[in-house]
């Protein structure tokens, strides 16, 4: 029957094929490359320190592109993976069907608006910068911050919405892991404001922005999987998603 052939998530199974499996595979690449991108610069750019400066500070100085195009790219990795989510999941897919794919995609605009307005240098990056917190902020990086603020919400709204819609499903791991990522984002990014210039907080919002990354490629990689893939034997004749 029509019912037993579809799945929860309103598809029928092995539908993440061809152009949305490739679309969910720009998911699965994107977290990855941005923490390795970024990881390399870390490691190699004279005068950052991860304990004082934003990622996004990396977008300065004469290597500054790498920053600026790690951005865009990963911006419109996860823009495609939002489409190819919702090719997937569609409006049937509730809780977590509309706004979930939205809110991924919401994600990916706010990288490629931080790579269009840089933050400004600051506390001696690049080199030549003077120490300490800047004492001015550029129309620029005020519009950087914005964006971003807009993409860290969307990207923790995100978590809570496939943890519900997971939990709604029964997938009881998937959706601790989703509503643990988007609390611990959520609860670093307020000690950054809450402990300005400590650094611990400052590793420990990096550390979290990582373990995001990696939740959303990983669920691009989940529903990549065809359906069938993911479905526990059961002694009915329906499947049932995991």
């Amino acid at each position: 029957m029509t019912h037993d052939a579809t799945t929860a998530a309103g598809r029928a199974p092995g539908a993440a094929a061809g152009s949305t499996k490739t679309l969910l595979t720009c998911g699965v690449v994107a977290g990855p490359l941005y923490v390795v991108v970024v990881v390399l610069q870390i490691l190699t750019r004279d005068g950052f320190d991860i304990s004082r400066h934003p990622a996004s500070m990396l977008s300065n100085g004469g290597q500054g592109w790498i920053q600026i195009a790690n951005f865009v790219v990963s911006g419109l990795l996860f823009v495609a993976c939002a489409t190819g989510l919702h090719r997937v999941l569609g409006p049937a897919a509730r809780p977590g069907g509309t706004w979930g794919p939205r809110l991924i995609g919401a994600f990916g605009a706010g990288m490629l608006g931080a790579a269009t307005f840089s933050a400004d240098p600051a506390d001696g990056f690049p080199p030549g910068t003077p120490t300490g917190p800047p004492t001015t902020m550029s129309w620029p990086a005020a519009v950087h911050f914005l964006v971003a603020g807009i993409a860290f919400l969307a990207l923790v709204a995100a978590c809570f919405v496939f943890a519900r819609r997971f939990g709604a499903t029964g997938r009881r791991a998937w959706a601790a892991f989703s509503g643990v990522t988007g609390a611990t984002f959520l609860a670093s990014w307020s000690l950054i404001f809450a402990l300005q210039g400590s650094r611990p907080a400052n590793v420990a919002f990096a550390l979290a922005i990582a373990l995001a990354l990696a939740w959303a490629s990983l669920l691009a990689a989940h529903h990549r999987t065809p359906t069938g893939a993911r479905v526990k034997p059961s002694g009915t004749t329906g499947a049932q998603p995991q």
